[in-house]
């Protein structure tokens, strides 16, 4: 099925920063009903269908899978912040890889047979050799700490469902993204409240940061839900697609492009805290085969996005 047939869309974590960005391109760029499950009881939205559900609970999920019966599902829900995943690799493993077995499942007790995205991660290829940069769906899976593991395990197990059971499934593998919306726990939007707090005048003038040199590869989340889109409708069933803008950047220097943005004067000060105990210098991601299934390419400048992260900070504040 594509966007423009009517339909059910299920989205999992809905509610999450990823998840309503994508609630939001659903409702108003493709025909399909939606509905959106997430750990909260929050609505998302007016036109979406809002379901509170722990995708642990196995017995709850068959039951909204065999109700609504998803012609399209969009599987995102993960505990994904790091540092959390290492103050609780059990519990990130249990909730990330259970709640995944849990939607498989459910599919197949009530006979359904859906299309399929499972959200992956790059965090699954960890330390990637120079040699080997920018990094292809071949490249090895070296999962540098509890998250990245599970996000591997939901990529293998997508794969298991699709090769053993015949399930339509899609895997789209994300590099760093950020955008408005987005917690302050992950490093852009980090820096763009403090430095939005900064120009109240309540706080210090001085941005405390961690690694600095690293390099990564960043796209706007509204980038990543139109490949999310681009790969549903048109992915190879059982196929993988990295999602990447594939140009490395120094983390401070977008850190020192937000502070350019600033209304005030400021410093930075390194914060151990924020230092991950095993960190990648680089990484960097080649989505070729993505583009030419799809024609996706992204269309947000990095200028763009942290402009419009910090002003969402500073509407918030």
């Amino acid at each position: 099925m594509t966007s423009d047939q009517a339909g059910v869309a299920l989205v999992t974590g809905a509610a999450g920063f990823v998840g309503r960005h994508l609630v939001s391109l659903l409702e108003t760029a493709t025909n399909w009903d939606v509905v959106g499950l997430s750990r909260s009881a929050s609505r998302i939205s007016q036109r979406t269908i809002s379901i509170r559900c722990d995708l642990r609970d196995g017995e709850h999920v068959a039951r909204v899978l065999d109700h609504y019966r998803p012609s399209v599902i969009f599987h995102l829900a993960a505990q994904s912040y790091v540092p959390k995943a290492l103050a609780d690799p059990a519990g990130t493993l249990s909730n990330n890889i259970l709640g995944q077995v849990n939607l498989m499942e459910g599919l197949i007790a009530s006979d359904l047979s859906p299309r399929v995205l499972i959200a992956s991660s790059s965090e699954i290829y960890g330390a990637v050799e120079p040699a080997d940069l920018p990094v292809t769906e071949d490249a090895p899976f070296r999962p540098g700490n509890p998250y990245a593991v599970s996000k591997a395990t939901q990529d293998l197990l997508g794969y298991q469902y699709w090769s053993s059971s015949g399930m339509d499934i899609v895997r789209a593998r994300a590099f760093n993204h950020s955008g408005p919306g987005q917690s302050e726990r992950f490093v852009l939007s980090g820096f763009a409240r403090q430095v939005a707090e900064a120009e109240t005048g309540k706080v210090e003038p001085t941005i405390l940061a961690g690694n600095l040199d690293a390099e990564r590869d960043f796209l706007d989340v509204r980038d990543v839900v139109q490949a999310y889109l681009r790969i549903v409708d048109e992915g190879e069933p059982g196929d993988v697609y990295n999602v990447s803008s594939g140009i490395p950047r120094r983390v401070g220097d977008l850190l020192a492009t937000l502070m350019e943005m600033s209304s005030v004067s400021l410093s930075t000060r390194s914060d151990p805290a924020r230092m991950r105990p095993s960190d990648v210098p680089t990484i960097y991601g080649d989505s070729t085969k993505l583009k030419s299934r799809t024609g996706w390419a992204p269309t947000f400048s990095i200028d763009q996005t942290l402009q419009d992260t910090l002003d969402y900070w500073r509407d918030t504040l």
